[in-house]
């Protein structure tokens, strides 16, 4: 029985999954240990929600010590420490949003990818199952066949026979037939 609880149970547990290391899954301990992206993302993150809002706060402290000194050249040193320096810090922690939000998008890439292939290895498998059995279900490579008068015996699917056309299914009378050393057929006996 499948449950939304457990994701993992709608997939068959024979099927291999893209960006799998050996199968292993994360236990969520240390989400960000091994993965640079993601990390990236949220230093970016970070480091944007940090600069974007001191770069606010320093233009008003600049607007404010200028707006209340009297004398000219006492105001321009708040207009460039407080106003160039603010929107500098505003500008770049724009920036970094902006690259923390572009680290988001290729992550989300990647994990489309990696379902992409997770779908397209399972559609290939199922692909690959239904043309290796007929209409009873019996594996078609499995049958035993001997490539025109010879005396071996072997899987049809076998690769010391693969370029012959002249391939005739095993009879009950095979005792005197030697199996292949490469595909080792079982004999329907």
């Amino acid at each position: 029985m499948t449950t939304a609880a457990n994701p993992r149970a709608t997939r068959p547990q024979g099927l291999p999954r893209a960006g799998d290391a050996g199968g292993s899954s994360r236990s969520g301990i240390a989400p960000l240990k091994d993965n640079h992206y993601a990390l990236l993302q949220v230093v970016l993150f970070w480091a944007g929600a940090i600069l974007l809002p001191l770069g606010i706060v320093v233009i008003v402290l600049g607007w404010y010590g200028a707006a209340n000194t009297p004398y000219q050249w006492d105001q321009m040193s708040y207009v460039v420490s407080g106003g160039m320096l603010g929107l500098g810090l505003t500008f770049v922690g724009g920036f970094l949003y902006f690259g923390a939000w572009l680290a988001r998008i290729a992550a989300d890439g990647r994990e489309s990818s990696k379902r992409l292939a997770d779908t397209l290895l399972v559609l290939a498998e199922v692909t690959a199952t239904a043309a290796r059995t007929d209409e009873q279900g019996h594996d078609v490579g499995a049958i035993p066949v001997v490539a025109g008068g010879g005396t071996t015996m072997h899987r049809r699917d076998c690769a010391l026979i693969a370029h012959r056309d002249d391939l005739a299914p095993v009879g009950e009378d095979n005792a005197h037939l030697a199996t292949c050393r490469v595909c080792r057929p079982t004999a329907r006996r």
